[in-house]
């Protein structure tokens, strides 16, 4: 493991804080190219000239990129930090562009996917770099800062999209995309230090890896992971789709609708820290999941009202963005002597759960038993009571049983 430099010169504080605010930005823009399909999701399908099922394959492949996460992130640690953030960079940015000079179906499925693992590999050698830079103590405030980029991304990223959509096209995103991840690549190589060379002092990762996946708390909490965030997913990948036929809503009105999901999940954020360590992680947990429940009954029967259908969506990701950010402490410390793979596994099992809901999503809501939007939200209430049983099934160290 690659020594911590202490924060105790003020230069070196400037240093970082420059450096977080750097890995926000990027952040920003790479999550921007995640979420700007969901909202905008008819607008590149009919530009590509396929259905909702034919674009959900590309949404289930790049979900399904998650499960290679535990060997990518293995990269920072053989090769280095900052090698891992700027093959991360680079990967993203290759990406993009395939779609700028070849805007066809086949190249949109590559891209998402290999988009997807840019991501996988730069966010893991970012959190890595700045765990062997800011003390324990202090490490949950500035890498809760660089999560702040998710919500930003829906509250800043996405409806500079949907503004460029409406005056440009739907291909007119990705060359502004592509140039930012290009920035990204050349920002990050001049700002981060090099790297002294392969990381030491690492536990062997197959031997990590059959330690998690032999545990049965981890596997449950694992299994809980994916649970929930399948249940979210149910809903995500759809509701652009549904608010534009259930309201007749333009572009425009969609861009709002991301815009509410944003503040929700910024909302989410903050509540975890001022409440999470309070309450417990696992009361937390328990108190998202089953607001989730609430949220998706709200969309099930409000839903029909323009009003009552924003406010299902507002509670939906408040409590949706509440649990997953309340359970990733939860998750360090359920198998501690394996922690970084265990993370790992924890963003693969995310992965596979975001790959069944893409999956399940368009059957659900093109069925015609049950109207709109009601049979994914009874199929998100389904995948949350699972859950909330694994959860109930989660032992932790005797220490943290309470937390």
């Amino acid at each position: 493991m690659s020594q911590t430099a202490p924060l105790d010169k003020p230069e070196l504080k400037r240093d970082l804080n420059f450096q977080v605010t750097v890995f926000v930005i990027v952040r920003v823009a790479y999550n921007t190219m995640y979420r700007m399909i969901y909202p905008f999701l008819s607008y590149f399908a009919k530009g590509m000239g396929v259905d909702l099922r034919m674009i959900s394959y590309a949404f289930t492949s790049r979900s399904l990129m998650g499960l290679i996460s535990p060997f990518l992130a293995s990269v920072a640690d053989s090769r280095g930090r900052k090698t891992g953030m700027l093959i991360g960079a680079m990967t993203y940015t290759l990406a993009v562009s395939l779609i700028v000079f070849w805007p066809t179906f086949t190249t949109f499925f590559i891209a998402l996917s290999l988009s997807f693992i840019g991501y996988l590999i730069f966010v893991p050698s970012m959190q890595a770099y700045l765990g062997d830079r800011v003390v324990y103590e202090k490490r949950g405030r500035v890498l809760g800062i660089t999560e702040l980029s998710w919500s930003l991304s829906a509250i800043i990223g996405v409806p500079l999209v949907g503004f460029i959509i409406s005056t440009k096209g739907w291909l007119a995103p990705f060359p502004l995309l592509a140039l930012m991840g290009a920035s990204s690549f050349i920002i990050l190589a001049w700002m981060l230090p090099k790297d002294s060379g392969p990381l030491e002092g690492q536990a062997g990762f197959w031997k990590n890896l059959k330690k998690v996946f032999s545990y049965p708390p981890a596997i449950t909490a694992l299994i809980m992971a994916a649970l929930y965030t399948a249940a979210n997913e149910v809903v995500s990948l759809v509701y652009g789709v549904w608010v534009e036929e259930a309201f007749a809503f333009n572009i425009a009105s969609l861009v709002v609708t991301a815009l509410v999901i944003g503040f929700s999940e910024l909302g989410g954020e903050i509540l975890v820290t001022l409440f999470t360590d309070k309450i417990g992680k696992r009361r937390a947990l328990a108190i998202g999941i089953l607001g989730n429940c609430v949220a998706a009954l709200a969309l099930l029967f409000l839903g029909h009202w323009l009003v009552g259908a924003m406010l299902g969506l507002f509670l939906f990701y408040l409590t949706y963005e509440f649990t997953i950010v309340s359970g990733i402490p939860l998750m360090t410390e359920i198998l501690p002597s394996a922690r970084a793979t265990m993370m790992a596994a924890h963003m693969a099992l995310i992965a596979l759960g975001r790959s069944m809901g893409d999956l399940l999503a368009p059957s659900l809501f093109t069925q015609t038993v049950v109207p709109g939007i009601s049979a994914n939200a009874l199929a998100a209430i389904g995948f949350n009571l699972l859950a909330l049983f694994c959860l109930s099934r989660v032992k932790l160290p005797q220490r943290e049983q309470n937390q």
